[in-house]
Formats: structure tokens, C-alpha cells, sequence
């Protein structure tokens, strides 16, 4: 199927999925994360939800990681140069919703790219490569080709299937892991 095709079908069961059935799954991929990666002490970047989108709750992320003593860095777009910047989280007073729905940093501390261990990918879908699919405009893909190349890019995902994709693009970057509710996918890159 193409990205579009997929798109419309994930966005779709993503909004079927109840607040019990999405809080339950964001906790169990919250605590995949922290049983597979080793991140304290380490930089990361991470996403936090688009709400009305259904995504993963990754706030759940955030706290967790804080306990323990992960560096945690949240993504702002930049609409102009179509990438995204990182700034250090310090508190929730820093965050406001942008006009797509995410909740990002309006100051702090910037966290260059080189200086991130892991990434946090979001995605709706993705291949058996770790090929992922996103709301297509390409962000993340600019932004992973900028990290530097030990750097670990991690999907998660809220259904356990892979699908292939059929309009892959030269672009695309792949990941090195997913998780998912049940499992975690290792991708050789």
C-alpha cells in the first residue's frame, strides 16, 4: 500500500481505540522502553502526543525518565527551515501547543543534534525494514539524517502489525527498533 493509503487507514484506528485501550498500551510501550534501553544518564529526544490524533501517551516517557535521570530533550518545528530543533525539558511551564496539535518547548536550553543518544520516532505505521510512516511532511527524516551515527532511532508504535510499503522514498530513513505494545522489532541497519 502506499503512505497515503496507510495513513488513512492508521489514523483511523488509532481514534477507534478507547482512552482505557490507549492508556493501556502507552503503558505498556512505556515500560518496554525503560526494560530494553539503557537511558540514564543518556540524551534523548522525545516526542509528546498529539492528543486529538490518539497518539501514544509519551508523557509517561517523560516522567519515568525524569525519575531516573534521563536528559530529555522535546522537538519544536521549524516551519521555515521544515526540520526541528530541540530543547532541553525543564518544566511544563515551557510547553505550548502548536497550531497542529503538539506540544512543544517555547524556550530553554537548545540540545544540538550530535549530542542525542536516542531518538524517539513517532509513526502511525511501518515495514518489516523499520520503514516508517508519518503524517508526511518530512520533518523527522530531515532532522534522523542530521543525528549522528551511533545515535539510536526508536519507532513506537500503538498496533503490533508491519505493512509493506509500496512508495518508499530515497528520503526515508529507517529505524533501529520499534516497540510496540507486545514486542520490540530490531531492524538491521
Amino acid at each position: 500500500m502506499t503512505k497515503q493509503e496507510l495513513r488513512t487507514i492508521y489514523k483511523t484506528k488509532r481514534l477507534e481505540l478507547s482512552s482505557n485501550d490507549l492508556e493501556e498500551r502507552s503503558q505498556l510501550i512505556c515500560e518496554s522502553v525503560f526494560k530494553n534501553f539503557q537511558l540514564e544518564g543518556k540524551q534523548i529526544s522525545l516526542f509528546l502526543p498529539i492528543e486529538r490524533q490518539n497518539e501514544i501517551n509519551t508523557y509517561k516517557i517523560l516522567e519515568k525518565g525524569i525519575a531516573i535521570g534521563t536528559n530529555i530533550a522535546l522537538p519544536k518545528m521549524d516551519e521555515d527551515e521544515r526540520n526541528l530543533k530541540h530543547f532541553q525539558f525543564e518544566n511544563h511551564t515551557q510547553l505550548k501547543t502548536n497550531n497542529w496539535g503538539i506540544p512543544e518547548p517555547q524556550f530553554g536550553k537548545l540540545v544540538k543534534n550530535k549530542d542525542l543518544d536516542y531518538v524517539f520516532v513517532p509513526l502511525l505505521t511501518l515495514d518489516s525494514k523499520g520503514h516508517r510512516v508519518g503524517y508526511g511532511k518530512g520533518f523527522y527524516d530531515r532532522f534522523l539524517k542530521k543525528c549522528r551515527p551511533d545515535c539510536i532511532f526508536v519507532g513506537l508504535h500503538l498496533f503490533n502489525d508491519v505493512n509493506e510499503i509500496s512508495d518508499l522514498d530515497l528520503h526515508d530513513i529507517p529505524l533501529h527498533f520499534c516497540v510496540t505494545p507486545e514486542k520490540i522489532m530490531r531492524f538491521g541497519r
